[in-house]
């Protein structure tokens, strides 16, 4: 039985609650049971953002993640406070270009990923989130990236579709960064 209860945290404007919709969005393509249960700080733009994901292959009791199997951190604030909401031998995806500093955890898998740099040599910077998204579905498999590029259409719509190649190519650099 899968279930992932995902922590996606980083400043606002980074993509955070994008990342959650998305996955959220393509679980339920995948007829998968979800919730997205958003979470900003009192910052318009700037400060702390996170959402909660569950993705399950059963239903869900409540959207609250009190310890998340997984968690994506953006930011260095965001890994100080989530870390210790992460599951024992849970999965925790650092972004390294901004956080320089390692985790404190010694019972979790970690991965280091560069996104800022990956997202800066694909030509936009705002992508970090899709190569971290794309290291995320890499590692577990929790839906495939042909749903994150339907879910992509739904999320944002007809105006933004142009934008897919480039973020199914964020998607692919990310997966490739984890693949070793």
């Amino acid at each position: 039985m899968m279930k992932q209860e995902i922590i996606c945290a980083g400043f606002g404007g980074q993509g955070v609650m994008s990342m959650g919709q998305l996955l959220t969005y393509a679980g339920m393509l995948e007829e998968k049971h979800v919730s997205w249960l958003p979470s900003y700080g009192p910052e318009m733009r700037g400060g702390t953002a996170n959402c909660s994901v569950i993705v399950s292959e059963t239903p869900i009791g409540s959207p609250i993640v009190t310890e998340g199997t997984s968690a994506i951190v953006m930011n260095l604030p965001s890994l100080i406070k989530y870390e210790k909401h992460l599951a024992k031998d849970g999965l925790l995806l650092i972004n390294s270009s901004l956080i320089d500093q390692k985790t404190s955890r010694e019972d979790v898998k970690v991965y280091y990923i560069p996104a800022n740099e990956i997202a800066n040599e694909l030509g936009n910077g705002k992508a970090a989130n899709m190569v971290m998204l794309g290291a995320f579905l890499e590692i577990t498999k929790v839906v495939s990236i042909d749903s994150i590029l339907a879910a992509f259409k739904k999320v944002f719509g007809p105006s933004k579709e142009k934008h897919i190649p480039m973020n199914k190519e964020a998607l692919e650099k990310g997966a490739a960064a984890v693949r070793g």
